[in-house]
Parts: C-alpha cells; sequence; structure tokens
C-alpha cells in the first residue's frame, strides 16, 4: 500500500482520542486526519475530510455511535471500525452498530498492561481493512449485478452430519444473513466460529436466534450438536466437536496457548475432521488472517467438504482467501449463493 490510510477518530473522551491517536501515529503508513467527540461532527468530518476509515465510540452525547455509522452510510459510505466495552450491554450496541454499517471492533482497553498489544491489533485492523476497502471507497455501490457461478456438474453428496461455519472480521454480519436463509427444518446440526470477545458471544446467540429461523444458542460444555440447531462457540475459549455416546456434541476448555484464536476455526475443523469424518461440511467467511486453512486440508484428507465465500463479498478477504489458494475450497461462492447452493444438496 504506497499511499498512507487517512483516519478520523471518534470519540467523547480526549484521553482515549489521545490513545488512539498515539497507537496510530506508530506506524508511518497511518495519518490521522480529524478528530471528533460525538456522532454528529463525525458525520460532518467524514463528508468534509473523506477519510480511509473511521475509529467511532458507541455512547457518546448529541449523536451516538449507532445513529452515526448508519448516517455515514448513507450519505458518505466509509469503513469503521467501532470501539466497545466488554460488557453485555456494550456487546449489545455493538452489534447494532455492525448491523447499521461498521465493519469490525475492538474492545476498549483500560489496562496499562494491554496497551501495547492492543495499539498493535488498532494498527494492523486499520491497515488491513482499508486495503480490502479502498478500490471502491469513494463510489457509493452500484445495484450488485446477479452472480455469475462457474459451471460445475451437479454432484449428489449423501451423508451430511454437520456444517461448520468459521468467520472473523465482517463475520457477525455474514453469519447473521447466512443463518436467516436457512429453514428452521434444516436437517444437519450447524456449529458457528467467530473471533469475538468471551462477553459479545451470549448476546450474539440471543441475536442470532430472534433473528434467524433456527434455535441458536450458545454452546456449553457437553452440549449436544441437534438437526435444526445452532451452537456458536463460546469466545475466549477453545471448542471442539466430540462424539457423546452415539451424538455429536462439544467440548469446551481453556484451549491450547499454541491456538491464536479461541475459538479456533482451525480447531473446530480438525475435530470434526476426527468426528464426521466425511459427513462435514466447512463453511469459511470473510476474517483477517488465514484461521480455518489447516483444519479445511484436515477436512478434506478425511473426504469432507470445505466452501469459501468470494472476494467481492468479504469484508476482510483473508480467511477465504487463504483456504481459496490452497486448493481446498470445492467452491468460492458470494455470500447470497451459499444457501441456494447448500439447499440444493442436501
Amino acid at each position: 500500500m504506497s499511499e498512507r490510510v487517512r483516519v478520523l477518530i471518534v470519540d467523547d473522551s480526549s484521553f482515549y482520542r489521545k490513545r488512539i491517536r498515539s497507537a496510530l501515529k506508530e506506524s508511518y503508513r497511518i495519518e490521522v486526519v480529524g478528530e471528533a467527540g460525538n456522532g454528529e461532527e463525525a458525520l460532518q468530518l467524514t463528508r468534509r475530510l473523506s477519510p480511509d476509515l473511521v475509529t467511532m465510540d458507541v455512547a457518546m452525547p448529541v449523536m451516538d455511535g449507532i445513529e452515526a455509522v448508519g448516517r455515514i452510510m448513507q450519505e458518505c459510505p466509509t469503513p469503521v471500525i467501532m470501539f466497545s466495552a466488554l460488557t453485555r450491554e456494550g456487546a449489545r450496541a455493538t452489534l447494532d452498530a455492525l448491523e447499521a454499517g461498521a465493519v469490525d471492533f475492538l474492545p476498549k482497553v483500560t489496562s496499562s498492561e494491554q496497551q501495547g498489544s492492543a495499539a498493535a491489533i488498532l494498527r494492523e485492523r486499520v491497515l488491513e481493512v482499508v486495503a480490502n476497502a479502498r478500490p471502491a471507497r469513494r463510489s457509493i455501490p452500484a445495484q450488485p449485478k446477479a452472480a455469475t457461478l462457474p459451471q460445475r456438474k451437479k454432484i449428489r453428496h449423501e451423508g451430511l452430519r454437520l456444517l461448520i461455519i468459521g468467520a472473523s472480521t465482517g463475520g457477525p454480519v455474514a453469519v447473521q444473513k447466512l443463518l436467516a436463509e436457512l429453514p428452521a427444518d434444516l436437517p444437519v446440526p450447524v456449529l458457528v466460529g467467530i473471533h469475538m470477545p468471551g462477553s459479545f458471544t451470549p448476546a450474539y446467540a440471543e441475536r442470532l436466534n430472534s433473528l434467524t429461523p433456527l434455535t441458536v444458542r450458545e454452546a456449553q460444555d457437553g452440549s449436544l450438536l441437534v438437526p435444526g440447531e445452532v451452537l456458536v462457540a463460546p469466545g475466549g475459549l477453545a471448542t471442539r466437536v466430540v462424539t457423546k455416546g452415539r451424538q455429536l456434541a462439544v467440548a469446551i476448555d481453556q484451549g491450547s496457548e499454541a491456538d491464536l484464536y479461541h475459538p479456533s476455526v482451525d480447531v473446530l475443523l480438525e475435530s470434526s475432521a476426527e468426528t464426521v469424518g466425511a459427513g462435514g461440511l466447512g463453511i469459511v467467511l470473510t476474517g483477517m488472517g488465514a484461521d480455518g486453512a489447516d483444519g479445511a486440508a484436515a477436512l478434506k484428507r478425511v473426504g469432507g467438504r470445505v466452501w469459501a465465500q468470494d472476494k467481492a463479498s468479504s469484508v476482510v478477504y483473508g480467511m477465504p482467501r487463504a483456504v481459496a489458494e490452497a486448493g481446498l475450497a470445492e467452491m468460492v461462492l458470494p455470500l447470497d449463493q451459499m444457501v441456494p447452493t447448500l439447499l440444493e444438496e442436501i
């Protein structure tokens, strides 16, 4: 990326704005072009400065972050990363902001011990999000054309036993859209793993349960995987697919320090390979990094299947790209073609 990434910082706390500014200025590739103390100022400055990205607080006077995101997306579409409190209410508000159009969120860090790592994560996230958004950054999206999928021979797969969905950046909204299209009588269980904090996954599961026809709940250690139901792997913990008698279930523990993510999509897919073998279908959606590629390879080795989201419909084409470029994806599909394709085959 040759041009510097231009960022607008929005927070009603001057202390926290200073902290974000200091973190971003550690990278020569990032330029802070402005600051705002509320959503109304954020909207005005976004119009005037045309930043590449906005960092946005949720709770602010005059206009909160959720309304500001919605207005920005309507009037001057720009990638927005939310900062959220790690509370249940903070989780609900952040999920509202994601539905309004924010691309990602980061927790507000208050302890000095975590500042260094949090600053590095922020810089990485800003650069990655803008790298994916930049080609169409300053144009309002036109009506999407009907997807043209490559011709493929219809293959009838028998014995699908488990659907595993993994995602990260952009994933909460993508998974919601996908699950909303599935029928309530889906004949297979669904297991979802998204990189998000443990305080967020209960609220996220509740939201999915209210917005999709399937029964959705956060997984607990020993929860059974039941056809027509969705389990959301809890944030901050490791989730594996296991057998419990003759039934599929999940085992949840603290996991290994070797695993970069908790939950880990690699672990979900690898454990699925061990338990359901060729009966597993893994779908890797939008997200940073390469989590899911090793697990996809394990699932493919035992005859399971892997699909990946395409670049055009991904917020960040990292995780699905790693799977596709390794030759592990049976199909690379736009998000809106995932469910129609799935329903043709089950």
